[in-house]
C-alpha cells in the first residue's frame, strides 16, 4: 500500500497542471475576446465623432472639418488611422460655437472616443502580455486569435467649444472691495 500514495501524489499534482492549463487557456482567450470588443466600441466610437463632425460641418459650412469627416467615415480600414488623424487634427483647429446641440454632440463624442482609446490600448497590451508567456506561446494557445493591434491616432483632445459668456445680472454682481 505505500506505493498507492505516490500515485495518488502524481493525480494530484496532474490535475492542478490541467486546471492551470485550462485557466490560462480561459485567461487568453478572455483577454482576446475583451480587445476585440474594446475595437469594435472604438470604431463605433470613432464613426459617431465623424458623424457628429460632418454635422457641424455642415451647419458651420466648414469644408475642410467636413471633407475630413467623410473621409472619416468612408476610409477602408488600412487607411482608418490617417483619416483619423486628418479629421482629429480639423477638430482642433476648429473654432466651434459651444451654444450649438450639434457642438455639444461632437465634443461628447470626443470625449467618449478618448475613453475608448484609452480602454482599447489598455485591453490590446493586455492581450500582448498574455501572449508573449513562455507556457501561452509554447502550447499555442492564441492561435485562434488574432494578434490585436493598437490603434495609432494623434490624441483625440475633445474640441472646447467657445462659449457665449451669459450676461449678469446686476443683483447678483458681487461689490468689489
Amino acid at each position: 500500500m505505500p506505493g498507492m500514495w505516490w500515485v495518488l501524489g502524481v493525480l494530484a499534482v496532474v490535475a492542478l497542471l490541467a486546471a492551470y492549463l485550462a485557466w490560462t487557456a480561459h485567461r487568453v482567450e478572455r483577454v482576446h475576446v475583451r480587445a476585440q470588443s474594446a475595437a469594435r466600441a472604438l470604431d463605433a466610437h470613432l464613426v459617431r465623432r465623424a458623424a457628429a463632425a460632418a454635422v457641424v460641418a455642415e451647419r458651420t459650412d466648414f469644408v475642410e472639418l467636413y471633407a475630413a469627416a467623410r473621409l472619416a467615415l468612408d476610409a477602408g480600414p488600412d487607411e482608418r488611422e490617417a483619416a483619423e488623424n486628418d479629421l482629429t487634427r480639423q477638430l482642433q483647429a476648429a473654432a466651434l460655437n459651444g451654444a450649438d446641440p450639434a457642438t455639444a454632440t461632437l465634443v461628447a463624442t470626443s470625449r467618449r472616443v478618448v475613453l475608448a482609446r484609452q480602454v482599447h490600448t489598455d485591453l490590446v497590451r493586455d492581450a500582448l502580455t498574455a501572449r508573449r508567456r513562455p507556457l501561452v506561446r509554447l502550447l499555442r494557445m492564441a492561435r485562434h486569435y488574432e494578434r490585436p493591434r493598437y490603434f495609432e491616432i494623434v490624441d483625440p483632445t475633445p474640441p472646447v467649444p467657445v462659449a457665449p459668456r451669459p450676461a449678469e445680472p446686476a443683483d447678483l454682481r458681487i461689490p468689489a472691495a
